[in-house]
C-alpha cells in the first residue's frame, strides 16, 4: 500500500466536461493532513506512515493521546490512521495535501455508511414481498425461513430483518475528477459512502493502477 490522505465529506453537486456532459461528483475536503509518525521495521515492525485529520480540542483527547501527540509535535486530532508500505519508507514525505492525486487518477474510498436503524427485508434486501390482497396477511414479510423437521433450524446468514447501514465500506475505482491543491479539495466521480461531514480515507486504487487521462 501506498500512502494516502484522510478527508471529509463536503456534499455533492455537479460539474461539466469540454463536451458539456454533465458528471456528478463527491467533494472531499483533504486540508490539515498532518504526518504525525513514520513507523520503520527496525523501531515497530512494520513500515507505516501514521496521518492525523481534523482539529480536536485538548480538553477532549485523552492523556495518552495528548502525549502522543506532543511527542510527535502536533496539535490533537480527531481522525488517526495508518498507511503501511511493503517497502521501506519514501524519504520525500512531508505535508500531504490534494496534490497527492492527479485528475483522472483511480482511487478507492472507505467510508462508513449511513445508519438505517432496524429495517425489515422489504428494505434492507430489496424483497418483493408478497400477494398485497385484502386476504393475505404476508404483504412485507419474508415469507418461509426454513423447514420443519429437516433440518428443524434457521439456515446461518439467512436474510432477515436487522440492523442496516452504519458499517465500514470500499467503493473501489473512482475517478479523480478534479483535484484543486489551492482549495485543498478533490471532486470524486459518484457517490461516496457516509453522510456530509462523515471521515473517509482515500488510498491509490488497487485494483487500477493506470490513470484515466
Amino acid at each position: 500500500m501506498s500512502i494516502g490522505l484522510l478527508g471529509k465529506k463536503i456534499g455533492m453537486t455537479r460539474i461539466y466536461d469540454e463536451d458539456g456532459a454533465m458528471i456528478p461528483v463527491t467533494v472531499i475536503d483533504v486540508s490539515g493532513n498532518t504526518v504525525l509518525q513514520k513507523k520503520t521495521t527496525e523501531t515497530d515492525g512494520y513500515n507505516a506512515v501514521q496521518v492525523g485529520y481534523d482539529k480536536q480540542k485538548e480538553k477532549r483527547t485523552t492523556k495518552a493521546r495528548s502525549g502522543h501527540f506532543k511527542k510527535h509535535n502536533s496539535e490533537p486530532k480527531r481522525y488517526v490512521k495508518e498507511f503501511r508500505f511493503d517497502t521501506d519508507l519514501p524519504d520525500d514525505i512531508g505535508d500531504l495535501s490534494a496534490e497527492l492525486f492527479e485528475d483522472g487518477q483511480f482511487v478507492d474510498i472507505i467510508g462508513t455508511t449511513k445508519g438505517k436503524g432496524f429495517q425489515g427485508v422489504y428494505r434492507r434486501y430489496n424483497f418483493g414481498g408478497l400477494p398485497q390482497a385484502h386476504g393475505s396477511m404476508m404483504h412485507r414479510r419474508p415469507g418461509s425461513i426454513g423447514a420443519g423437521s429437516t433440518p428443524g433450524r434457521v439456515w446461518k446468514n439467512t436474510k432477515m430483518p436487522g440492523r442496516m447501514g452504519g458499517r465500514k465500506v470500499t467503493v473501489q475505482n473512482l475517478k479523480v475528477v478534479q483535484s484543486r491543491p489551492d482549495d485543498n479539495v478533490l471532486l470524486i466521480s459518484g457517490a461516496v459512502p457516509g453522510s456530509k461531514g462523515g471521515y473517509v480515507i482515500i488510498r491509490p486504487a488497487i485494483k487500477k493502477q493506470s490513470s484515466a487521462k
